[in-house]
């Protein structure tokens, strides 16, 4: 009895499926595109990121408490204001025992040398043995090197101190702060990062396979969020590219006259001009479609083409992307149209526009 009901239900299914297919297409109606000539030239866009040219962390030398932390992001220093003061009390007892020591050692060595004075006289009258004038003048030479040795002490007291206050090295706006009043500074710590304003660069990862692209590039314009376009002054492809990523740097740096722009905003970088395959000399006319007309489904690549009766699914053979245009190198004819949404293009009863 369940098989008897089953099969009605399942003929009604089959029969709503035929009718989907046969249905009035007037509703899926998908845009076309002809398929035109392939440019010559190269277009590439990529994302790319503002970084400051000249850029410096300030970092702990010393240990200590940080007492107080004199600036804050977005700050303008000038080159030798204070921008942290560490608690150098224990740097400070360090430099006062290197001038006891020194005042020590200067009086070991006016003993010594009163005592060396003495003795020649003594050995000048016949009253004192040479051994032990040798004796005297050596024990001189030993104060001297102790005098020497605590001098430097006392040098390198006096830098420790310096390094209590840290001050900008240069004219510059405070990117970001690492700590806070009351936090342990221990050496190497970071504790401020300061840029130069208006000397900026694009930088962007470019994948290696597309580096001889964008170096055959003529035309470089970085695109900034409001739609301006800059030039940049210089352009650095770093010589080698990251082992896991397979991408190469790209600086390029803006000129001076970029105002109003921050580290860590993300731009868009364009380039353009002549493809290499075409500065080789004159080939076959290629054709391109839009890339978004290329339907990829694991190994194959195919579009829609358009027909009397719908759309025919074709492979095709496509050379590498640039920009919103593929090149096609085989499976298209010049003059046949391609649906411009290939998901859509392959439901039934879809038709061209």
């Amino acid at each position: 009895m369940k098989l008897i009901h089953a099969f009605p239900f399942a003929a009604a299914l089959l029969l709503t499926s035929v009718a989907a297919q046969t249905a009035d297409p007037a509703g899926i109606r998908i845009p076309t595109v002809q398929v035109g000539a392939a440019a010559t030239g190269t277009s590439l866009e990529l994302d790319a990121v503002l970084e400051p040219v000249r850029q410096a962390t300030v970092t702990a030398q010393v240990g200590g408490n940080v007492l107080a932390l004199k600036v804050a992001a977005g700050d303008t220093v000038r080159r030798g204001q204070p921008l942290v003061r560490l608690d150098d009390r224990e740097v400070r007892a360090n430099t006062a025992r290197s001038d006891a020591a020194v005042t020590q050692a200067q009086a070991e060595l006016r003993n010594v040398q009163q005592v060396l004075d003495r003795n020649r006289e003594l050995k000048k009258n016949g009253f004192l043995s040479a051994a032990a004038l040798d004796s005297a003048e050596n024990q001189v030479k030993s104060a001297q090197a102790a005098l020497a040795q605590a001098q430097a002490a006392r040098v390198q007291a006096s830098v420790a101190q310096g390094f209590a206050e840290l001050v900008a090295p240069f004219d510059a706006v405070v990117l970001t702060t690492h700590v806070q009043t009351g936090d342990l500074a221990l050496p190497g710590r970071a504790l401020v990062t300061i840029y130069q304003p208006g000397l900026l660069r694009a930088v962007a990862q470019v994948p290696a396979s597309r580096v001889a692209q964008i170096n055959a590039a003529s035309d470089v314009a970085v695109v900034l969020p409001d739609g301006q376009r800059l030039v940049p002054t210089d352009k650095d492809m770093q010589p080698t590219a990251d082992p896991v990523s397979q991408t190469v740097e790209w600086r390029l740096p803006l000129p001076a006259s970029a105002a109003g722009l921050r580290p860590g905003q993300m731009v868009r970088v364009q380039a353009t001009g002549t493809s290499p395959a075409a500065r080789r000399g004159p080939r076959p006319p290629g054709l391109s479609v839009p890339a978004r007309a290329i339907l990829r489904r694991g190994e194959l690549t195919a579009v829609y083409v358009a027909a009397d009766k719908g759309f025919l699914l074709r492979a095709v053979r496509v050379g590498p992307a640039g920009g919103d245009m593929v090149d096609v190198v085989t499976g298209l004819r010049a003059g046949e149209r391609v649906a411009l949404d290939p998901v859509r293009a392959g439901m039934p009863g879809a038709i061209a526009e």
